[in-house]
């Protein structure tokens, strides 16, 4: 378990950076912590060869639809920080971010849903519900570091 402190630690620091970010040496650090955040689940999982050959087609495919969710969430913020920082936020707008942050929040729990369907096809359901422990420790600590950034609306 304390792999997985190290890497919710690296990955809750990448979260205040927007995910589209085009530095090089930001990429690189990305790639990492996602290649770590594999061994992290690796270690965890204690896969046979058969629940491998199950589990990690699935996991490569939920991280990639986890990514468009947290760039949906990164231009969500960005739109926020922009109108805050010019003092510019109106009611519509504020009502408009706060929609699209709930709808993201919805379209992530029926997307871990159906992810965890598709686990539980090849895995045996403490397995699955394991893989899906170590993901939600991770986005909470995300999200920790995001609200922590994020000021009140004023």
């Amino acid at each position: 378990m304390k792999l997985i402190k190290v890497l919710i630690l690296c990955v809750a620091a990448l979260a205040a950076v927007p995910a589209f970010a085009q530095d090089t040496n930001m990429q690189i650090l990305l790639d990492k912590v996602k290649a770590d955040k594999k061994l992290v689940v690796a270690a965890n999982m204690d896969l046979n060869e058969a629940e491998g050959k199950a589990f990690w087609p699935i996991y490569d495919a939920y991280q990639k639809d986890l990514q468009a969710i947290n760039d949906r969430l990164g231009k969500t913020i960005l739109a926020y920080a922009d109108a805050y920082n010019k003092n510019a936020l109106t009611d519509a707008q504020a009502k408009q971010l706060t929609n699209e942050a709930l709808t993201i929040d919805q379209d992530e729990v029926t997307m871990r849903k159906s992810y965890a369907a598709r686990l539980e096809r090849g895995l045996p359901g403490k397995k699955v519900a394991r893989y899906l422990q170590i993901e939600n420790k991770i986005r909470a600590a995300i999200r920790m570091d995001l609200a922590a950034g994020i000021p009140l609306v004023q």
